[in-house]
């Protein structure tokens, strides 16, 4: 492929890349893609990645990933001398990978001071309104804009495009990856509960940001109607207060219940739960970036939040939005009110066939 770029970096003189994603679970799954892209067009790299350490199980086991270096949040708990001695303590340990390549996907200024530390050949960055300083632009030898309404794939790959890496489609699946010891005990865990891989539906139905999520008595609604047509049903749910009494309140009022593991599954756990199901059904949520990358036929429901951007990559997940002229919004529900009705909007008639769908076309994979 001809590479029209001037200042295009000649990866025959990488060695090392060193990734930066300092976000969310979903935001660093979205980066997945980028270690396969680099290792699959130049197989000599070693790609490294850097992350919060809370975020780390979604890149940990990575098949193209050489190392993961971790940043603890609660570092700042420690008090200071122990917090600059784990600083320290990173900065060394990314000092001695020699990194050639940075390639940094937000505008956190930690990223910033890290590059500058390290002192690659080339660095990567987008060029934020909020980040136009002298102190940036010095940085960064490569900057790519950052497009609106793009899905946040693309606009990572953007990083790689800027430096003339241009890659085919079939490197540009999301990866995340568990040990057999995992896998192993999910099958345990499903049989125990009258289940097997294959056999249920997993729903998903609640989000970090609740105003993302549907409303639970239509929830109720869903899982009653699955359950009478001889489904078997798989609810999960983070460990998280809120989280565990929305699913209390769905699941409270059902003659018949489903198989209830919220609260009660590691994040691989939960991977490999999701890859074994039938289909899947969620909002916008981590869980639904783990069905696309797991390649789990999925239904999606989008309100406040863009599907463009955020949607599941994946051909396999259908979409479910309601057409409100509002939408999408970003709010925190309508009018502040954590109750987005662009959301509660979508009838349960419409969930239900679409999870129907995507069941029979898992059937038919």
């Amino acid at each position: 492929m001809i590479n029209y770029l001037k200042d295009a970096v000649d990866f025959s003189q990488i060695s090392r890349v060193l990734i930066i994603k300092l976000r969310h679970h979903g935001d660093v799954l979205l980066t997945s893609h980028l270690f396969r892209v680099l290792k699959h067009q130049y197989p000599h790299l070693e790609v490294d990645g850097l992350v919060y350490k809370d975020t780390g199980e979604m890149l940990s086991l990575h098949p193209d990933m050489a190392q993961l270096h971790l940043i603890d949040r609660n570092w700042k708990k420690l008090g200071l001398r122990e917090q600059l001695r784990a600083e320290v303590g990173l900065i060394r340990q990314l000092k001695q990978r020699r990194y050639d390549l940075v390639i940094h996907l937000t505008e956190h200024w930690r990223g910033l001071l890290l590059t500058r530390l390290i002192g690659p050949r080339f660095a990567v960055a987008g060029s934020y309104a909020s980040r136009q300083s002298k102190w940036w632009r010095k940085t960064f030898t490569h900057q790519y804009p950052i497009v609106p309404r793009r899905h946040m794939v693309e606009v990572h790959l953007d990083a790689l495009r800027r430096i003339g890496l241009h890659s085919p489609a079939e490197t540009r699946k999301l990866v995340i990856a568990t040990s057999p010891e995992t896998d192993a005990e999910v099958a345990q865990l499903l049989t125990a509960n009258g289940t097997a891989p294959g056999r249920y539906i997993h729903l998903h139905p609640t989000s970090r940001w609740l105003f993302k999520s549907w409303d639970p008595a239509k929830f109720s609604q869903l899982i009653r109607q699955l359950l009478v047509r001889g489904h078997h049903v798989v609810v999960t749910a983070a460990p998280d207060g809120a989280e565990l009494a929305m699913v209390e309140e769905i699941l409270r009022d059902l003659p018949q219940q489903p198989i209830n593991l919220a609260g009660k599954l590691s994040l691989k756990q939960l991977v490999a739960v999701t890859r074994n199901a039938r289909c899947f059904m969620g909002m916008d949520s981590v869980p639904m970036h783990i069905a696309a990358a797991v390649d789990t036929p999925s239904v999606a429901l989008f309100g406040p939040s863009g599907e463009t951007e955020w949607g599941p990559w994946n051909e396999k997940a259908e979409v479910l939005t309601e057409p409100f002229s509002c939408r999408p919004c970003g709010k925190d529900g309508c009018g502040s009110g954590k109750v987005s009705e662009c959301l509660w909007q979508i009838p349960v008639e419409r969930v239900l066939d679409a999870i129907e769908r995507a069941c029979a076309s898992g059937a038919s994979a």
